[in-house]
């Protein structure tokens, strides 16, 4: 799991055949009164991962999709995206997670379109997805598969 947050998706959040990954670490109360624990096995940044080429069979890529301040709960509990720089972040996320997969390795990536389409954010990648599918009815969450060629 290339930024794993708090987890929120995994059934077992402790799965041992997991690597989770993530830039941040938070052990807090958040204003809304939830207890967030962000606390991966790797700290590091999904734009330049430390794995060698053609380590994984799969990956997961749930990249902060919100552009929110900082300092909201928001921010701590989902990470967020730099305006300015949103583009080149997201390319350079496809292109580790497409590095440390295996030939025909699977990459899951995981979009809300509550700021950006998916449209625009498959523009970031040359990788051509398989499918894809929005949770619920009206939701803005998108889940998409693609297999490393």
């Amino acid at each position: 799991d290339a930024c794993c947050g708090s987890r929120m998706f995994w059934f077992n959040k402790t799965n041992p055949d997991v690597v989770f990954r993530d830039c941040r670490e938070h052990d807090e109360i958040l204003t809304n009164g939830q207890h967030l624990v962000v606390k991966p096995d790797v700290f590091g940044d999904f734009r330049n991962m430390d794995f060698e080429d053609n380590s994984f069979h799969l990956v997961v890529f749930d990249p902060p999709h919100l552009m929110v301040k900082e300092n909201s709960w928001l921010f701590k509990k989902y990470g967020g995206l730099n305006k300015e720089t949103w583009k080149d972040d997201l390319k350079r996320g496809f292109s580790e997670c497409f590095r440390v997969l295996k030939p025909n390795g699977i990459l899951i990536f995981k979009w809300a379109e509550s700021h950006i389409s998916l449209k625009e954010v498959l523009q970031c990648t040359d990788q051509e997805p398989l499918f894809g599918h929005k949770t619920k009815k009206g939701g803005t969450t998108i889940w998409v598969a693609f297999m490393k060629n």
